[in-house]
């Protein structure tokens, strides 16, 4: 604690509030109705926005950029005076606000990792930064100096003359400057902007140093076997993860090294919708201690209980702790070389069997599109399934060219010789309002089957559409779920989905640039 100088950002903010611990973050978030304390001492905030602004994001055109950058509607460019004209907007609000400052590292890996400062006007942003990111011990905030830094503003919009004048879409903006080491985040006060932005960056330099970032969580067996989990939002990285029987690396962004593989962060941002104590013990238990912030659930106003079967406010309910939180946590933040790697879909269309065996091309055109599907529900207009697609499973967060990542991704599955599976956590028996979502107890004992070996001892036979191996057997999981057709009624109607979504597969290649043998692993409709 003590004080700091920000002067050499430019910056006098009235008080300065520096390396405050949880408890006193947590009695200032009050003091400043922030929020609110629940019934276990969670720190329960609305946020505003419900979910990310990806239209508010842009990444500073400049010449550290310029050529590294795939600029495109995701990596919207903005140019060097318009960013200085946002950041002195910034500089002049914060001279009326109290700020918070937390000095954290991103990477657990020491060869890696970047000391980050993070300035804010919420005290209960900076509590999150505490929970998400790596504390340094005592000895290393002696000496430390940061080399980016993150000021976020919740509070300040941007009028619409102003926004315009500077080149944004709207009030807020999210604006990431690699050659300053700067990224400036306003108007909206959704937490995951910070941990993504921060993903972003590492993302961009990870690739030079030999590492692959993942969008991924990790687990370990006891004997240090390492699974890695792909999947985009919504598909159980996080559930499938924290298995009590097996140790916790972490649940979303990770690097894949010379040594094997290490957490980018110090905790965890679960969503919480419809989040079970029988079926996510670890998660649940986590989210019921102090120091954990909860964003955009329900309560009760009275009792201050969680209904976390309410999704009226949103379905995007978040939960932030610290992997101290995780009984079972790797507090290193650091394993071994994967063992094996699990892509995560959540199939609405209900025609991808529970789980399927990929050759190494196969996990290349897989890992190249990112398939999960949107239901019915979860944005204005969608009233039937709807595929989504975010190469490398998160998209929006890798701004070199998708082939930077793609050929160290097949470099390191040769290089390993990693086994890849792929594991449908949606429907069964039917599309999305047809079918039924297929159980976590059963998507674990396929995860199990696979991680102890049992799986490579089935029988399979292979996809006639899609090309993949399917088992024919798996222990815990009834024999007809594996073949998706048999769960059907409608059998035309199973037919006529699955070449649907083989044409969306067909489309969505025809739009990448791939390897042969890579897009040779495109569905036979």
């Amino acid at each position: 604690m003590g004080n700091v100088d920000l002067s050499y950002l430019g910056i006098n903010p009235d008080v300065v509030c520096f390396r405050w611990p949880t408890p006193r973050l947590v009695e200032e978030a009050v003091k400043n109705r922030e929020g609110h304390l629940l019934h276990h001492l969670a720190f329960a905030v609305r946020t505003g926005h419900t979910g990310r602004s990806p239209k508010d994001r842009f990444i500073v055109d400049d010449a550290t950029s310029h050529n590294s950058v795939s600029w495109n509607n995701i990596n919207q460019p903005i140019s060097e005076a318009s960013f200085d004209g946002v950041f002195e907007r910034v500089r002049q609000y914060v001279r009326a606000y109290s700020v918070y400052v937390q000095d954290v590292y991103a990477g657990a890996d020491e060869r890696y990792r970047i000391p980050v400062r993070f300035i804010g006007t919420a005290a209960w942003q900076s509590l999150f930064v505490r929970n998400m990111f790596i504390l340094p011990s005592d000895e290393e905030l002696t000496r430390f100096e940061p080399e980016w830094n993150v000021i976020g503003l919740p509070n300040l919009g941007l009028d619409e003359p102003t926004a315009q004048e500077l080149g944004l879409k709207s009030n807020d903006f999210i604006l990431i400057s690699f050659a300053r080491k700067l990224i400036l985040i306003g108007g909206t006060g959704y937490a995951g902007e910070i941990k993504k932005s921060i993903f972003t960056v590492l993302n961009y330099l990870m690739p030079d140093q030999g590492v692959l970032p993942m969008h991924a969580s990790v687990n370990v067996g006891q004997q240090g076997a390492v699974t890695v989990f792909f999947g985009l939002s919504g598909t159980g990285k996080t559930t499938v993860s924290m298995d009590p029987e097996r140790l916790f690396l972490g649940d979303d962004e990770h690097g894949w090294g010379d040594d094997g593989v290490h957490n980018f962060e110090g905790g965890c941002y679960a969503k919480t919708i419809r989040l079970s104590a029988q079926d996510e013990p670890l998660i649940y238990a986590a989210t019921e201690r102090h120091g954990t912030t909860v964003e955009n659930v329900a309560w009760d106003p009275l009792t201050r209980h969680i209904d976390y079967d309410d999704g009226g406010y949103t379905e995007n309910g978040r939960a932030s702790f610290s992997l101290e939180a995780i009984p079972n946590a790797i507090f290193s933040g650091k394993a071994g070389h994967p063992d094996c790697i699990i892509f995560l879909t959540a199939d609405a269309f209900g025609v991808l069997p529970p789980v399927a065996r990929l050759s190494p091309e196969q996990a290349a055109f897989h890992y190249s599109l990112g398939y999960t599907a949107k239901v019915a529900g979860t944005e204005r207009g969608v009233k039937e399934p709807e595929p989504v697609f975010s190469a490398l499973y998160g998209e929006p967060f890798f701004p070199r060219p998708h082939a930077t990542y793609i050929n160290l991704f097949m470099e390191k599955l040769r290089q390993h010789q990693v086994p890849v599976w792929l594991v449908n956590t949606g429907w069964t028996g039917g599309k999305y309002g047809v079918g039924k979502r297929i159980d976590i107890p059963v998507t674990r004992a396929i995860i199990r089957a696979i991680q102890n070996g049992e799986l490579n001892q089935a029988a399979f036979r292979t996809n006639p559409v899609f090309g993949f191996e399917v088992p024919t057997t798996c222990p815990g999981v009834p024999a007809t779920m594996l073949d998706p057709a048999s769960t059907w009624e409608d059998q035309s109607a199973f037919e006529q989905d699955q070449r649907a979504l083989a044409n969306f597969f067909i489309e969505r290649a025809a739009k990448l640039s791939l390897p042969s043998e890579v897009l040779a692993q495109i569905p036979k409709v």
